[in-house]
Protein backbone atom coordinates (compact mmCIF):
# COMPACT_ATOMS: atom_id res chain seq x y z
CA UNK A 1 0.00 0.00 0.00
CA UNK A 2 1.50 3.72 -0.64
CA UNK A 3 0.83 5.90 1.52
CA UNK A 4 3.69 8.48 0.95
CA UNK A 5 3.39 11.66 -0.67
CA UNK A 6 6.82 12.63 -2.10
CA UNK A 7 5.20 14.90 -4.86
CA UNK A 8 2.18 16.54 -2.92
CA UNK A 9 0.12 14.81 -5.25
CA UNK A 10 -2.34 12.99 -2.42
CA UNK A 11 -5.53 14.19 -3.85
CA UNK A 12 -4.82 14.03 -7.47
CA UNK A 13 -6.25 11.31 -9.65
CA UNK A 14 -4.11 9.74 -12.55
CA UNK A 15 -5.92 7.35 -15.05
CA UNK A 16 -3.60 4.87 -17.09
CA UNK A 17 -5.28 3.17 -19.95
CA UNK A 18 -4.03 -0.16 -20.62
CA UNK A 19 -2.15 -0.44 -16.71
CA UNK A 20 -2.56 -4.08 -16.14
CA UNK A 21 1.15 -5.09 -17.95
CA UNK A 22 4.12 -3.90 -19.49
CA UNK A 23 4.40 -0.10 -19.92
CA UNK A 24 1.56 1.15 -18.37
CA UNK A 25 1.44 -0.93 -15.50
CA UNK A 26 4.59 0.41 -14.86
CA UNK A 27 3.43 4.00 -15.05
CA UNK A 28 1.04 3.44 -13.01
CA UNK A 29 3.15 1.95 -10.45
CA UNK A 30 5.38 4.69 -10.53
CA UNK A 31 2.60 7.39 -10.52
CA UNK A 32 1.22 5.78 -7.54
CA UNK A 33 4.59 6.35 -5.59
CA UNK A 34 4.75 9.92 -6.68
CA UNK A 35 1.30 9.59 -4.69
CA UNK A 36 -1.11 10.03 -7.35
CA UNK A 37 -4.62 7.98 -6.88
CA UNK A 38 -4.32 5.61 -9.20
CA UNK A 39 -7.45 4.84 -12.03
CA UNK A 40 -6.60 1.55 -13.49
CA UNK A 41 -7.66 0.04 -17.00
CA UNK A 42 -7.88 -2.36 -19.70
CA UNK A 43 -9.68 -4.04 -22.41
CA UNK A 44 -9.88 -7.56 -21.04
CA UNK A 45 -7.39 -8.81 -18.27
CA UNK A 46 -10.10 -8.19 -14.90
CA UNK A 47 -8.43 -9.97 -12.61
CA UNK A 48 -4.99 -7.91 -12.63
CA UNK A 49 -6.85 -5.37 -13.29
CA UNK A 50 -8.73 -5.49 -9.63
CA UNK A 51 -5.79 -6.78 -8.37
CA UNK A 52 -3.32 -3.91 -8.88
CA UNK A 53 -6.34 -1.40 -8.27
CA UNK A 54 -6.03 -3.29 -4.52
CA UNK A 55 -2.43 -2.71 -4.09
CA UNK A 56 -2.69 0.58 -4.23
CA UNK A 57 -4.23 3.54 -2.00
CA UNK A 58 -8.00 4.76 -3.60
CA UNK A 59 -7.19 3.16 -6.67
CA UNK A 60 -9.90 1.82 -8.52
CA UNK A 61 -10.42 -0.37 -11.92
CA UNK A 62 -12.56 0.02 -14.69
CA UNK A 63 -12.48 -2.27 -17.62
CA UNK A 64 -13.57 -0.75 -21.33
CA UNK A 65 -13.09 -1.66 -24.84
CA UNK A 66 -11.32 1.60 -26.33
CA UNK A 67 -12.40 0.09 -29.95
CA UNK A 68 -15.83 1.64 -29.23
CA UNK A 69 -16.28 4.68 -28.47
CA UNK A 70 -19.27 4.72 -26.22
CA UNK A 71 -16.97 2.08 -23.82
CA UNK A 72 -14.48 4.80 -24.36
CA UNK A 73 -16.73 7.64 -23.06
CA UNK A 74 -18.14 5.18 -20.37
CA UNK A 75 -14.03 4.81 -18.95
CA UNK A 76 -14.29 8.19 -18.30
CA UNK A 77 -17.47 8.98 -17.03
CA UNK A 78 -16.81 5.79 -14.51
CA UNK A 79 -13.64 7.34 -13.73
CA UNK A 80 -15.04 10.96 -12.49
CA UNK A 81 -18.35 9.33 -10.82
CA UNK A 82 -15.77 7.66 -8.77
CA UNK A 83 -13.04 9.97 -8.27
CA UNK A 84 -14.73 12.85 -8.68
CA UNK A 85 -11.45 14.37 -10.73
CA UNK A 86 -8.96 13.76 -13.16
CA UNK A 87 -5.70 15.47 -13.53
CA UNK A 88 -3.63 13.03 -15.45
CA UNK A 89 -4.46 11.06 -18.27
CA UNK A 90 -1.81 8.30 -19.78
CA UNK A 91 -2.75 7.03 -23.27
CA UNK A 92 -1.33 3.98 -23.46
CA UNK A 93 -3.52 1.25 -24.86
CA UNK A 94 -2.82 0.22 -27.98
CA UNK A 95 -2.30 -2.06 -30.91
CA UNK A 96 -0.07 -3.49 -33.25
CA UNK A 97 -0.13 -5.39 -36.17
CA UNK A 98 3.08 -7.13 -37.64
CA UNK A 99 2.85 -7.22 -41.30
CA UNK A 100 6.09 -6.70 -43.48
CA UNK A 101 6.14 -3.26 -45.00
CA UNK A 102 6.42 -4.59 -48.67
CA UNK A 103 3.14 -7.29 -47.92
CA UNK A 104 1.17 -4.53 -49.11
CA UNK A 105 -2.35 -6.05 -49.39
CA UNK A 106 -1.48 -7.58 -46.02
CA UNK A 107 -2.06 -4.19 -45.24
CA UNK A 108 -6.00 -3.99 -45.62
CA UNK A 109 -8.25 -0.89 -44.78
CA UNK A 110 -9.56 -3.15 -42.23
CA UNK A 111 -6.14 -3.07 -40.69
CA UNK A 112 -5.70 0.30 -41.18
CA UNK A 113 -9.38 0.99 -39.62
CA UNK A 114 -9.04 -1.18 -36.56
CA UNK A 115 -5.05 0.39 -35.76
CA UNK A 116 -6.70 4.09 -36.28
CA UNK A 117 -9.32 3.53 -34.03
CA UNK A 118 -7.11 1.89 -31.06
CA UNK A 119 -4.02 4.13 -31.54
CA UNK A 120 -5.89 7.48 -32.72
CA UNK A 121 -9.06 7.56 -32.13
CA UNK A 122 -9.89 6.21 -28.96
CA UNK A 123 -7.05 8.72 -27.73
CA UNK A 124 -8.99 11.88 -28.62
CA UNK A 125 -12.65 10.46 -27.64
CA UNK A 126 -10.51 10.20 -24.04
CA UNK A 127 -9.37 13.60 -24.54
CA UNK A 128 -12.40 15.38 -25.46
CA UNK A 129 -14.56 13.19 -22.69
CA UNK A 130 -12.01 14.44 -20.07
CA UNK A 131 -11.05 18.02 -21.32
CA UNK A 132 -13.78 19.80 -18.94
CA UNK A 133 -12.17 17.78 -15.72
CA UNK A 134 -8.87 17.99 -16.77
CA UNK A 135 -9.32 22.04 -16.78
CA UNK A 136 -10.94 22.08 -13.54
CA UNK A 137 -8.33 20.49 -11.88
CA UNK A 138 -5.73 22.71 -13.69
CA UNK A 139 -3.92 25.44 -11.86
CA UNK A 140 -1.45 27.68 -12.57
CA UNK A 141 1.67 26.54 -10.76
CA UNK A 142 0.47 22.60 -11.55
CA UNK A 143 -1.36 22.46 -14.87
CA UNK A 144 -3.07 18.87 -15.65
CA UNK A 145 -1.18 16.77 -18.36
CA UNK A 146 -2.40 14.21 -20.68
CA UNK A 147 0.68 11.52 -21.71
CA UNK A 148 0.12 10.33 -24.60
CA UNK A 149 2.70 6.72 -25.48
CA UNK A 150 3.70 6.64 -29.13
CA UNK A 151 6.53 4.61 -30.38
CA UNK A 152 9.79 5.39 -32.64
CA UNK A 153 7.77 4.08 -35.63
CA UNK A 154 6.04 7.43 -35.56
CA UNK A 155 9.38 9.27 -35.97
CA UNK A 156 11.15 6.70 -37.86
CA UNK A 157 10.62 4.85 -40.99
CA UNK A 158 10.21 1.24 -38.58
CA UNK A 159 7.68 -0.23 -37.15
CA UNK A 160 5.67 -4.16 -36.79
CA UNK A 161 3.55 -2.54 -40.00
CA UNK A 162 2.70 0.32 -41.84
CA UNK A 163 -0.34 1.28 -40.56
CA UNK A 164 0.95 1.40 -36.94
CA UNK A 165 4.03 3.51 -37.93
CA UNK A 166 1.24 5.48 -39.28
CA UNK A 167 -0.68 5.71 -36.53
CA UNK A 168 1.48 6.52 -34.12
CA UNK A 169 2.59 9.60 -36.56
CA UNK A 170 -0.22 10.59 -36.24
CA UNK A 171 -0.93 10.47 -32.39
CA UNK A 172 2.66 12.10 -32.32
CA UNK A 173 1.09 15.28 -34.58
CA UNK A 174 -2.13 15.41 -32.60
CA UNK A 175 0.17 16.00 -29.31
CA UNK A 176 1.58 18.66 -31.05
CA UNK A 177 -1.64 20.16 -32.12
CA UNK A 178 -3.56 20.05 -28.58
CA UNK A 179 -0.14 21.11 -27.04
CA UNK A 180 -1.24 24.39 -28.99
CA UNK A 181 -5.22 24.57 -28.49
CA UNK A 182 -5.36 23.34 -24.59
CA UNK A 183 -2.33 24.96 -23.10
CA UNK A 184 -2.01 26.60 -20.78
CA UNK A 185 -4.27 24.55 -18.86
CA UNK A 186 -3.70 21.04 -20.18
CA UNK A 187 -0.23 20.00 -21.02
CA UNK A 188 0.28 17.11 -23.92
CA UNK A 189 3.34 15.36 -24.49
CA UNK A 190 4.27 11.84 -26.16
CA UNK A 191 6.84 9.15 -25.26
CA UNK A 192 8.13 7.55 -27.82
CA UNK A 193 9.65 3.93 -27.19
CA UNK A 194 11.69 1.80 -29.16
CA UNK A 195 12.26 -1.91 -28.30
CA UNK A 196 10.73 -2.10 -25.12
CA UNK A 197 10.98 -5.51 -22.72
CA UNK A 198 7.45 -7.15 -21.75
CA UNK A 199 5.96 -10.46 -22.48
CA UNK A 200 4.76 -8.73 -25.62
CA UNK A 201 8.17 -8.19 -27.37
CA UNK A 202 9.91 -11.30 -26.15
CA UNK A 203 9.47 -13.49 -28.90
CA UNK A 204 10.42 -10.46 -31.20
CA UNK A 205 14.33 -12.34 -31.83
CA UNK A 206 14.39 -9.55 -34.23
CA UNK A 207 13.87 -6.89 -32.68
CA UNK A 208 16.13 -7.98 -29.64
CA UNK A 209 19.18 -8.67 -31.90
CA UNK A 210 18.62 -5.41 -33.57
CA UNK A 211 18.39 -3.24 -30.38
CA UNK A 212 21.64 -5.23 -29.18
CA UNK A 213 23.66 -4.70 -32.31
CA UNK A 214 22.50 -1.72 -33.41
CA UNK A 215 21.36 0.53 -30.21
CA UNK A 216 23.71 2.81 -28.55
CA UNK A 217 22.59 1.63 -25.14
CA UNK A 218 23.41 -2.16 -26.62
CA UNK A 219 19.45 -3.20 -25.42
CA UNK A 220 15.61 -2.40 -25.52
CA UNK A 221 14.29 -0.43 -22.85
CA UNK A 222 12.84 -1.76 -19.88
CA UNK A 223 9.23 -0.68 -18.43
CA UNK A 224 10.63 1.31 -15.69
CA UNK A 225 13.03 3.24 -17.39
CA UNK A 226 9.77 4.41 -19.72
CA UNK A 227 7.86 5.46 -16.37
CA UNK A 228 10.49 7.30 -15.22
CA UNK A 229 10.25 9.75 -18.71
CA UNK A 230 6.02 9.53 -17.75
CA UNK A 231 6.87 10.16 -13.93
CA UNK A 232 8.97 13.42 -15.40
CA UNK A 233 6.49 14.46 -17.81
CA UNK A 234 3.55 14.74 -15.21
CA UNK A 235 5.83 16.47 -12.79
CA UNK A 236 6.78 19.54 -14.89
CA UNK A 237 5.06 22.38 -14.92
CA UNK A 238 6.67 23.22 -18.09
CA UNK A 239 7.07 20.80 -20.53
CA UNK A 240 4.13 20.73 -23.85
CA UNK A 241 3.94 19.93 -26.85
CA UNK A 242 7.57 17.13 -26.51
CA UNK A 243 7.56 13.76 -28.42
CA UNK A 244 10.30 12.10 -26.12
CA UNK A 245 12.16 9.68 -28.33
CA UNK A 246 13.36 7.02 -25.68
CA UNK A 247 14.69 4.39 -28.37
CA UNK A 248 18.10 4.16 -26.85
CA UNK A 249 20.08 6.35 -29.23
Amino acid sequence: MVLSDPEGNRNRVALVTGSTSGIGKAIAEKLASDGFTIADHSRSSVDEGNSLATSHLNATYTQADLSDQEQAKYLIAEVLSKHGRLDVLVNNAGINALIPHGELKEASPDVWRKLYEVNVIAPWVLISESEQALREASNKNQPSCIVNISSHAGVRPKGGSIPYAASKAALNHVTKLLALSLSPAIRVNAIAPGLVDTPMTESRTAAQELWKDKSPMGRGAKPDEIAHTASMLVSSSYLTGEIILSDGG
